[in-house]
């Protein structure tokens, strides 16, 4: 299992893309950009929270700090694939993520009877607390596949620029291995585009935005499941 980093502290702003603006800026990127180490790839997650939803309705109510918890792969593991623990919060606008790799068999142990890794960390102390702190559970199953871009000249160094289509979510079957399919949350063409850095944008980045005619959104994929998909299932009950 190669090594990957485990803390990020950033500033991210999504975009929602329609195709024309997609291809425009995935040709404009070019001379900035270069695929980092996943590329082209399937990011699956299982998003966990308390049995009455409390993490994601707090989170869409914007306070200045929320969290949430799921377990991350990229494509559809085996038992001894290395998936995520991760630990995402948000506060005044900045990003913190913490996590931790493990084989799925370990983290389905871990997550499901409760049985301590063998391997140790600050952050998987810091999971744990989160774990016994909030109870979570399993709730929803996310996938999209994506285009992930990183820096490639002095100008756009610890910039990183990923694109995400073909959102899906199933609220059964939450296990990674179990496969990417799963309902689509859009039914046409849709491309949300995140841009990950430590600091202010590039000024070459602020024109191109500008010439695609994007701006800055608020999208949760997970928000958006629980708003379309779940809290009507809660409020008929």
């Amino acid at each position: 299992m190669k090594p990957c980093c485990t803390v990020f502290e950033r500033i991210e702003k999504k975009y929602g893309l329609t195709p024309i603006q997609y291809q425009f800026l995935q040709e404009a990127l070019a001379p900035y950009m270069k695929p980092d180490e996943y590329g082209e790839s399937t990011v699956c997650s299982v998003y966990f929270d308390t049995e009455q939803y409390d993490l994601i309705r707090r989170s869409i109510e914007k306070p200045s700090y929320k969290e949430k918890f799921r377990v991350r792969s990229y494509g559809v593991p085996s038992e001894n694939s290395p998936v995520f623990l991760e630990i995402k919060k948000k506060y005044k606008k900045i990003v913190y993520k913490r996590r931790e790799v493990l084989p799925l068999l370990d983290a389905r142990r871990y997550l499901e009877q409760g049985i301590y890794p063998q391997k140790d960390s600050q952050i998987l102390r810091e999971i744990d607390y989160f774990l016994q702190f909030y109870h979570p559970v399993p709730k929803v199953y996310l996938a999209y596949d994506r285009v992930a871009l990183c820096g490639s000249t002095p100008e756009s160094e610890g910039l990183r620029i990923t694109f995400d289509t073909n959102i899906r979510s199933r609220t059964d079957h939450l296990c990674l291995s179990w496969g990417d399919k799963a309902e689509p949350l859009f039914s046409e063409p849709f491309y949300l585009m995140e841009v990950k850095c430590a600091a202010a944008f590039p000024l070459w980045l602020t024109h191109l935005l500008s010439q695609a005619e994007v701006f800055p959104t608020s999208f949760s994929k997970y928000g958006n499941v629980y708003r379309s998909r779940i809290l009507p299932s809660l409020v008929t009950v």
